[in-house]
């Protein structure tokens, strides 16, 4: 009898680590389906909200070709298309915000949470879960296009369609530049370019 109290003291000493694993609660992290629902959600946002600046702005240009036109305004609407090109379409979209956005994307379709979630075209965009100084350049540009659409939007036509069509080109390259670093951006293993978190959502996510 000793011998067989010995035995099965010893073999509860011996627990299997599976029941120790059970009794220390699992750590749940996000569901699969949520980070893909968040990435869809921010990159169709995003991308609806292009689209419908685009036709807007279409519409604005299509009734500012009715008006008598003067050689001035086809100068203007020139010089204009040329400049939004090339700071808006290439500088401002295709350089920074479209690949920035992607990689966000990205990170977002693992690390998603309900606010993000939500907002998730705000996130892609980065209003938010940004770093201070990329969440001043967001805002900053965000007041400096308002107080721009204002001006605009007070001129008569055919003026106001000759500054907007160049608005319409450099959002359509950003439209594109967009959907072609979603593409690449989801094609290679990490980030070809830094999404820009705030380092304590960085961390979280770990």
């Amino acid at each position: 009898m000793f011998v067989k109290a010995a035995s099965s003291a010893h073999e509860s000493r011996k627990a299997p680590p599976s029941a120790s694993r059970a009794a220390t609660p699992m750590q749940t992290r996000p569901a699969p389906t949520l980070g893909l629902f968040a990435a869809a959600w921010g990159a169709v946002g995003l991308c609806a909200l292009l689209v419908y600046a685009i036709a807007r702005l279409c519409f604005i240009v299509a009734a500012g070709l009715e008006a008598a036109w003067q050689p001035w305004h086809v100068a203007v609407a020139l010089a204009n298309a040329a400049f939004m090109a090339w700071s808006e379409g290439y500088r401002g979209f295709q350089l920074g915000f479209s690949p920035r956005s992607a990689a966000r994307v990205k990170w977002l379709r693992h690390n998603p949470n309900l606010v993000r979630t939500v907002l998730a075209p705000l996130f892609v965009m980065g209003y938010f879960n940004a770093p201070p100084r990329r969440l001043v350049v967001v805002w900053a540009l965000t007041a400096a296009i308002v107080v721009a659409i204002v001006v605009i939007h007070a001129l008569a036509q055919p003026l106001r369609a000759a500054l907007d069509i160049g608005v319409v080109l450099g959002l359509t390259w950003g439209l594109a530049s967009f959907l072609i670093s979603l593409k690449r951006t989801f094609a290679v293993a990490g980030y070809p370019t830094s999404p820009q978190v705030a380092s304590a959502d960085v961390t979280s996510s770990r």
